[in-house]
C-alpha cells in the first residue's frame, strides 16, 4: 500500500511541475510577444515623425558610407569603383550568354532549345547566390574579390571562324591588372575563359589564386521535390569522376579538373585546364517551398608560376546533360550522366552497352519516343525469353507435382522438418528446381534498376509527349489533388496505375500456376499487398518508366500464356518426371542439397530433444 501512494505522489508531482513549467511558459510568452509589440509600435512611430529631409540625408550618409567601403576595399583600383554595371549580350545557335561587367562575369545563360516547365527558356547560372570570381590585392593590406570589381566591358567581336569574343578589363593607375577574355563558338555549350594577370605577383599572395564557385540551380521541371532529388555535385578529382550528393561536403586532396552544379537534365560546371590543386566544395540541397534546388559552394586553390604575366585557361559548360555532349566537354564528364552509380554501379555496363545504344537505334528511325520505348522492351525481353521460358518449364514441373505435394502434407502434417526432407527429395527426384519460378522476378531487378537510371538521366525524353502524357521525363497526371497526400503525393498516375494493375494480374497468374504452402497463409495475400506498395512507389516515377513496366507486364502476361497453353506439352513434361525418378540414381546431391538436408535433420533432432525434455524432467 505504501508502494501504492509513493506511485501516486511521484506521478501528481509530475504532473504539478509539467502544468507549473506550461502555464509558466505560456506567460512568458505573452508577456515578450506584448514587449515585442510595444517595441514595433514606438519604432514605427518613431519612424512615422522622420521628416522626408531627414530620410534623404540619411539615405545620402548611407550612400557616402557605402561609397567609401568600397573605395577602401578598391584601393589601387577605386577608378573602377563608380563604373556603371554594364551588360553585354553574345549567342550562338545553342545558346544567348548574358555578361556583366561587375566582376567581368558571365551572368545567366539561356538555352535556346530547352523550354523550362515553370514558363520561357531553360535558364542557367540567374540564381541570387550565383557568381564566379576570385581574389586578388588591391592594395597594401587590402583585398578583394573579382566579383565586387567593375571591369570595363567591350562589345563582342565575331571572328574568322564563327566564334565570338568579349573581353573585360581592370586596369590601376601602373597598368597592373586584369583581362578576362570569353570566347563563344559555335554549336557549342562551352565558354573559353582565359584569364591574363599583369604585375601577377603584386595582386596575389604566394602565387596562389583562391577561386570562389557558387551556383544556385533553379526549378525548370513539374516537380521542384523530385528535381532535388535527382540533383547533386559531381567532379573529377586526380582524373576520376566522383559525386556528392547525401553528403553536404566535400574535401579535395588531389588536383581537381572540374567541379559541377548539376541538376536533373542541365548542369553548371567550372573547368580549369591547368587543374586547381585543392579545395572544398559545400552541398546544400534545399528543403523549402521556394524554387530553389540547393546551393553549390566551392573554394579551389590554384598554383600559378612566378611570373609578371601570367595566363589562366579556363572553360566554362552551361547545357544540357546529354550524354555525347558531355564527353567532348572535358575528361570524365560523361559521368555526370547517372547510367548507375554506388551500390547500383553493377548496371551502368548494362546501360552504357546495351540499353543505350538499342534506345539510340530505334530513336533514329521512330520520332515517337513511346513507341521506341515499347520496342526497347520487346528487345529486352527476347533477350531474355530463353531463361524466361525454362523457368515457366520448371513452373510447369511444380505445377505438376502439387498431387504428391499435397499428400506429402497429409502425411506428415505438422512434422515440417520431415515434410521438407521428403519434398527436397522429390524435386531431386524429378529434375524441378523450387527457385526455377523466380528467375523472372530476379533477371527485372537489375534491368529495372538499369532502367530507373536511364529514364531519369535521359533528357532526350524531355518534353516529348505519348498518349496523354505530356512529358514521358516526368510522371503522367489522370488525378490532381489540391494538397500533398502522405506518402502518394498531390497526383494520381495512369501509367503508374496500370503498372500495378498488370503486376497484380502477373501474381494472380502466377498463384494458380505455382503450388501454395497450406502452411504459410500469409503467403497468398502477398499479390494484394505488393500492388500497394508499388503504387507508392511507381506514383511519382517518370512515365517512361511506369510505361515501359507495363508494356513489359503485358509480354510476360502473353508469354505466360502462350507458352503454358501452346508450347509446352504437359503431360509429356510428366512422362519426363516419372522416367527420370524411374531411372538409376547415378547423379550425386549438390553441395547446397547436402548442407540444406544436414540442416533440416540438425533442427529436427533439436526439436525432438525439446520434446523429450520435459518427460525427463517428470
Amino acid at each position: 500500500m505504501r508502494d501504492k501512494n509513493t506511485i501516486v505522489g511521484i506521478v501528481l508531482l509530475a504532473t504539478l511541475f509539467f502544468v507549473f513549467f506550461w502555464y509558466t511558459n505560456k506567460e512568458q510568452s505573452a508577456y515578450m510577444a506584448n514587449q515585442k509589440h510595444i517595441q514595433d509600435s514606438l519604432h514605427l512611430d518613431s519612424l512615422a515623425k522622420i521628416t522626408p529631409q531627414q530620410k534623404a540625408a540619411a539615405k545620402l550618409d548611407s550612400l557616402h558610407n557605402d561609397s567609401l567601403s568600397k573605395l577602401n576595399t578598391a584601393g589601387n583600383f577605386g577608378n573602377a569603383v563608380n563604373v556603371p554595371e554594364q551588360l553585354i549580350t553574345a549567342e550562338n545557335n545553342l545558346m544567348k550568354v548574358t555578361f556583366t561587367s561587375k566582376g567581368g562575369r558571365v551572368k545567366s545563360v539561356e538555352l535556346k532549345n530547352y523550354n523550362s516547365q515553370t514558363g520561357g527558356k531553360v535558364v542557367l547560372g540567374e540564381g541570387n547566390s550565383d557568381g564566379i570570381g576570385y581574389n586578388i590585392n588591391t592594395g597594401t593590406n587590402h583585398a578583394a574579390s573579382t566579383t565586387e570589381m567593375n571591369f570595363t566591358a567591350s562589345q563582342p567581336v565575331k571572328n574568322a571562324d564563327g566564334s565570338q569574343t568579349i573581353q573585360f578589363t581592370l586596369e590601376d593607375s601602373s597598368n597592373a591588372g586584369i583581362t578576362h577574355q570569353y570566347i563563344i563558338k559555335p554549336n557549342s555549350y562551352l565558354i573559353d575563359w582565359n584569364i591574363q594577370l599583369n604585375s601577377a605577383a603584386g595582386l596575389l599572395t604566394n602565387n596562389t589564386m583562391n577561386f570562389h564557385f557558387v551556383s544556385e540551380p533553379m526549378q525548370v521541371e513539374k516537380s521542384v521535390d523530385y528535381e532535388r532529388r535527382m540533383s547533386n555535385v559531381c567532379f573529377s578529382e586526380g582524373n576520376e569522376f566522383d559525386y556528392i550528393s547525401s553528403k553536404t561536403d566535400h574535401t579535395f586532396e588531389k588536383p581537381v579538373q572540374w567541379v559541377s552544379a548539376v541538376q536533373q537534365f542541365f548542369n553548371s560546371t567550372l573547368i580549369a585546364k591547368n587543374n586547381f590543386n585543392n579545395g572544398k566544395v559545400l552541398w546544400t540541397r534545399k528543403a523549402d517551398s521556394s524554387t530553389s534546388i540547393g546551393v553549390v559552394d566551392a573554394t579551389l586553390q590554384m598554383q600559378v608560376p612566378a611570373a609578371s604575366s601570367v595566363n589562366i585557361p579556363m572553360q566554362l559548360y552551361y547545357g544540357p546533360n546529354d550524354y555525347k555532349t558531355l564527353q567532348n566537354a572535358a575528361p570524365e564528364m560523361d559521368g555526370i550522366i547517372n547510367l548507375g552509380r554506388d551500390m547500383y554501379s553493377f548496371v551502368r555496363p548494362i546501360n552504357k552497352y546495351i540499353v543505350m545504344p538499342v534506345f539510340n537505334f530505334f530513336a533514329g528511325f521512330i520520332s515517337i519516343y513511346g513507341w521506341v520505348i515499347a520496342l526497347l522492351t520487346i528487345f529486352i525481353r527476347l533477350v531474355t525469353s530463353p531463361l524466361v521460358y525454362r523457368s515457366y518449364k520448371s513452373g510447369a514441373r511444380m505445377k505438376l507435382l502439387r498431387p504428391e505435394l499435397d499428400t506429402l502434407r497429409k502425411k506428415f502434417g505438422t512434422d515440417q522438418q520431415g515434410f521438407a526432407m521428403e519434398q527436397m527429395k522429390l524435386f531431386r527426384e524429378a529434375g524441378v528446381s523450387p527457385l526455377g519460378g523466380c528467375l523472372p522476378l530476379l533477371l527485372q531487378i537489375p534491368i529495372f534498376f538499369a532502367l530507373y537510371s536511364f529514364f531519369n538521366s535521359n533528357i532526350s525524353l524531355r518534353g516529348q509527349p505519348f498518349l496523354w502524357s505530356k512529358d514521358l521525363s516526368t510522371y503522367d497526371i489522370i488525378v490532381q489533388f489540391h494538397s500533398k497526400i502522405f506518402i502518394i503525393g498531390d497526383h494520381i498516375s495512369l501509367f503508374a496505375l496500370l503498372a500495378v494493375s498488370t503486376s497484380f494480374l502477373i501474381s494472380i497468374y502466377n498463384m494458380n500456376m505455382t503450388p501454395q504452402d497450406p502452411n504459410n497463409p500469409a503467403l497468398k495475400y502477398m499479390p494484394y499487398i505488393y500492388p500497394i506498395f508499388m503504387i507508392l512507389i511507381f506514383n511519382s516515377l517518370p512515365s517512361a518508366l511506369t510505361w515501359y513496366y507495363t508494356v513489359s507486364n503485358l509480354i510476360t502476361l502473353g508469354i505466360q500464356f502462350i507458352i503454358q497453353n501452346y508450347i509446352l506439352d504437359h503431360e509429356k513434361i510428366l512422362a519426363q518426371m516419372h522416367e527420370r525418378r524411374k531411372a538409376p540414381k547415378v547423379k550425386t546431391k549438390s553441395k547446397w542439397q547436402e548442407q540444406y538436408e544436414k540442416m533440416v535433420e540438425t533442427q529436427k533432432k533439436v526439436q525432438q530433444l525439446k520434446q523429450q525434455t520435459p518427460k525427463n524432467k517428470k
